[in-house]
């Protein structure tokens, strides 16, 4: 069966979905900055083309994300969405490591005694004083409804033990 078969079987829905894949990832890479954009595995006449994308607005910018659609239609779609999802992974690893950091904060300020000492084995310069204090203090601000400046601090304690890590 040749690619032209295949492309016959498919059905014009596929096609119209495949298409607007294609635009997304347009999309994508417009946003990207021109020093990012040349580490891209993209075509000259797709760096171009984006690069001509980021310059215009509405209606020009539509059809200018039609034409990369249709100029990655050749393009290895595989090899750009594999380097996109580089560049996000370690923002997506900063973002995972700010929530660890929040439920451990959380954790504390609930009373959860297990977590506290599993912390203080986890970091050799852990200082249960001053954890202590600083949970102590985010309690009374939270039942005073005060700003939460003890539960920030502590937050950011939590936060430079583990960048330390």
């Amino acid at each position: 069966m040749t690619e032209k078969d295949f492309e016959a079987q498919k059905s014009k829905s596929q096609i119209k979905r495949e298409m607007q894949a294609l635009r997304d990832l347009g999309k994508q890479l417009i946003a990207l900055p021109a020093s990012t954009l040349g580490k891209m595995p993209l075509s000259d006449a797709v760096r171009d083309a984006v690069l001509a994308a980021q310059e215009f607005k509405r209606e020009a910018l539509r059809r200018q994300i039609q034409h990369i659609g249709a100029l990655l239609r050749g393009a290895d779609v595989d090899a750009i969405r594999m380097s996109l999802e580089s560049l996000s992974r370690p923002h997506r690893e900063e973002v995972q490591a700010l929530h660890e950091v929040e439920q451990w904060r959380d954790g504390l300020i609930g009373s959860d005694e297990h977590l506290l000492e599993t912390l203080a084995n986890r970091f050799d310069d852990f200082d249960f004083q001053r954890v202590r204090q600083l949970i102590r203090n985010a309690r009374k601000e939270q039942q005073r409804e005060k700003p939460p400046k003890s539960a920030r601090a502590l937050f950011k304690y939590l936060s430079d033990l583990r960048s330390k890590e």
